[in-house]
């Protein structure tokens, strides 16, 4: 990762929260080890208190800094008065990269890094994905204008990364061929993230762990935890473990359903803090690119069933058994229902530790994303 000065590294993202988060968190710490200054720019307005303590333990890393500001889901005028509230502090840090993560991060990065060049700055302006706007359908309409603005910013832009081979194809197919330079970088893991953990005296049956939005699907796990029971013939028990502006209504699901004896929810926490409160690991997501919880799961050695999406049959192997299609609750109450009879069957179906070692390295991860960079450098 040798190189003739340090690199001052800007990301951009709209939500603290989830897989992005932990990206960039990721980057953050491997790259300000290796003698590069790095900064952040966030929402002010998302996130609460295990986000907090997780800014706490990456913001010894942050040599430029970090800035929350309101940035807000949806496009908007407000985005304008963003991109000026933010270009003159950014300016001073006087950045090489600005990486944009997310369809909204990667719009203001691309922006204001833009704006930058304008006055003479050399930054180079990266986007990633990660899912994003690609979860749109192309019938869809606000797919059609958000897939139109993804095309539009590629002139703003010096490098594409895509963390998964599916993100890649899916933005052939929704965006078009790419016309800036491409790069495929996988999500990485930590060597301490290897070390097994076991279940808890108590643990549940099931577990989620996620947001509580519609896309990763919460619903489809509490139907597909009702119909595993008539499956099994006897009462299950679960937990799921989250934050969200949903959270309420799956609350509510869950009451009305009776099953408030068993399952259980819970506020966000560490993963490997959950982990072991759940026998075997639901993720019943609609849409995802390379999700860091099936990557962490797996190699903590905790059996997991998960729907067919994004990158995740990249991690598993296209024919996996603990695949299971997306939106189908009786698939996966059926495949709930085998992992109950047949634990074991499970458990070995999944990749070993040495290939998730040799393919999801965290040091790897961060080494390719500076030649990226430095690529892209050299290229403006």
């Amino acid at each position: 990762m040798a190189t003739d000065r340090p690199l001052r590294i800007l990301h951009c993202f709209r939500s603290p929260v989830g897989g992005i988060f932990r990206h960039v968190r990721d980057l953050a710490q491997q790259h300000h080890q290796a003698g590069h200054k790095v900064g952040i720019l966030c929402d002010s307005t998302t996130g609460g208190a295990h986000e907090d303590a997780l800014f706490d333990t990456i913001t010894p890393y942050l040599d430029l800094g970090l800035t929350r500001t309101p940035i807000r889901r949806a496009i908007g005028p407000a985005d304008i008065a963003t991109i000026f509230r933010c270009s003159s502090q950014i300016k001073s840090l006087q950045p090489d990269i600005i990486h944009g993560h997310g369809a909204k991060g990667g719009a203001l990065a691309r922006l204001i890094g833009s704006r930058l060049r304008v006055s003479g700055s050399r930054v180079a302006r990266l986007y990633t994905a990660h899912g994003g706007s690609l979860h749109f359908s192309r019938s869809n309409p606000a797919g059609w204008f958000y897939f139109t603005l993804e095309r539009l910013f590629e002139r703003l832009t010096d490098g594409l990364v895509f963390v998964s081979e599916y993100e890649q194809s899916q933005y052939r197919i929704k965006v078009g061929a790419p016309r800036p330079p491409v790069f495929l970088i996988y999500n990485g893991l930590t060597e301490a993230e290897f070390e097994p953990i076991a279940d808890l005296p108590d643990a549940a049956d099931f577990i989620y762990i996620g947001m509580m939005r519609r896309l990763k699907g919460p619903d489809l796990f509490i139907e597909a935890f009702i119909r595993a029971e008539r499956r099994t013939g006897r009462p299950l028990s679960a937990i799921m473990i989250g934050d969200g502006d949903e959270k309420s209504s799956y609350e509510r699901t869950i009451v009305r359903s009776g099953l408030q004896a068993r399952i259980k929810t819970h506020p966000a926490m560490p993963a490997r803090k959950a982990f072991g409160r759940g026998s075997v690991m639901i993720v019943p997501s609609r849409a995802e690119s390379m999700p860091y919880i099936v990557l962490e799961a797996l190699a903590a050695g905790r059996p997991l069933i998960a729907s067919r999406v994004g990158g995740i049959p990249e991690i598993l192997g296209p024919g996996s058994p603990a695949l299971v299609e997306p939106d189908d609750p009786d698939a996966l109450a059926a495949a709930m229902a085998r992992a109950i009879s047949d634990p074991d069957a499970l458990l070995s179906s999944l990749p070993s530790h040495a290939d998730l070692k040799a393919r999801f390295s965290v040091a790897g991860m961060a080494d390719a994303m500076i030649e990226t960079y430095l690529s892209c450098l050299d290229r403006g």
